[in-house]
């Protein structure tokens, strides 16, 4: 069994590991990060990802979560104290978690990941706001998405605002880093995936469209949208239509729209069907 560590300087190692995992580099470098909060901790150790360290602040930890820390010292996890001045230290919100934990990363590849039927996985081209590509992951898990693919040079999956905003659905589907756009086409021609690009000068909308699956709901970034070699290569082009001054919607936003009305296409197709 496990014992408790109990640190108190913010000089001790496993301080400065943590503060370092905020630096996409010594992620990478380590092949871990950082989940804060009782919630997304406890779907990472449900989903079974490799725990590498649990940090308690006693004063903060809710009750309902001492059952699972005593679980995991007696799983042989390691297990660490600090206070709630030290955790501090350790997040940028105004008042931190009382369970923080170093969490192993994973690799999942194009070749691994499963295409049944059904489903309906978005993919996202370059987009550079990790809160944004939390928030896609958590609506994705929300409406029983296959994955996210991630082309290109994107945000990073495990970066803090990313794992924050996904609230624990990180661990839930995958994602998947894709290496460029032609390796995504290639994939998708292979599985019979079709490929429907989000685009604010598509001429059909998107409640117009057929979401039949298995489909991939292609985004692109808020400022530079779609690269017109990508749209071109889609086998649709849809726009959400927008009536007030607005030039265009959050990256999340839009493909949380996407997302329920596959969801809601599907539905309807299953009752008519």
């Amino acid at each position: 069994m496990a014992t408790t560590e109990l640190i108190t300087s913010a000089a001790n190692p496993l301080v400065k590991r943590v503060r370092g995992l905020a630096d996409r580099k010594r992620r990478r470098r380590e092949g871990a990060f950082l989940v804060e909060g009782v919630q997304p901790v406890w779907r990472a150790v449900e989903a079974g990802w490799v725990i590498d360290t649990l940090i308690v602040v006693p004063g903060l930890l809710p009750d309902s979560a001492l059952g699972m820390v005593a679980q995991r010292r007696a799983a042989g996890d390691r297990v660490a104290e600090v206070s709630a001045e030290l955790a501090g230290r350790l997040t940028d919100r105004d008042r931190p978690p009382g369970l923080f934990a170093v969490v192993r990363a994973r690799t999942t590849g194009l070749a691994e990941l499963p295409v049944p039927p059904d489903a309906v996985f978005v993919a996202l081209h370059q987009a550079g706001n990790p809160g944004n590509l939390g928030t896609v992951v958590r609506t994705a898990d929300a409406v029983g998405a296959a994955g996210v693919l991630l082309l290109g040079d994107t945000a990073d999956p495990y970066a803090p605002a990313a794992v924050k905003a996904s609230m624990g659905s990180l661990f839930g589907l995958p994602v998947v880093a894709v290496p460029s756009p032609e390796d995504f086409l290639g994939w998708a021609r292979t599985h019979g995936v079709a490929v429907l690009a989000a685009s604010g000068y598509a001429a059909e909308a998107h409640w117009t469209v057929d979401f039949r699956p298995p489909l991939a709901l292609l985004l692109g970034s808020e400022g530079e949208g779609l690269p017109d070699s990508l749209l071109a290569a889609a086998d649709r082009r849809v726009r959400i239509p927008m009536v007030g001054t607005a030039e265009s919607l959050n990256l999340a936003v839009a493909a949380g729209v996407l997302l329920y009305e596959a969801r809601r296409s599907s539905l309807t197709e299953g009752l008519t069907g």
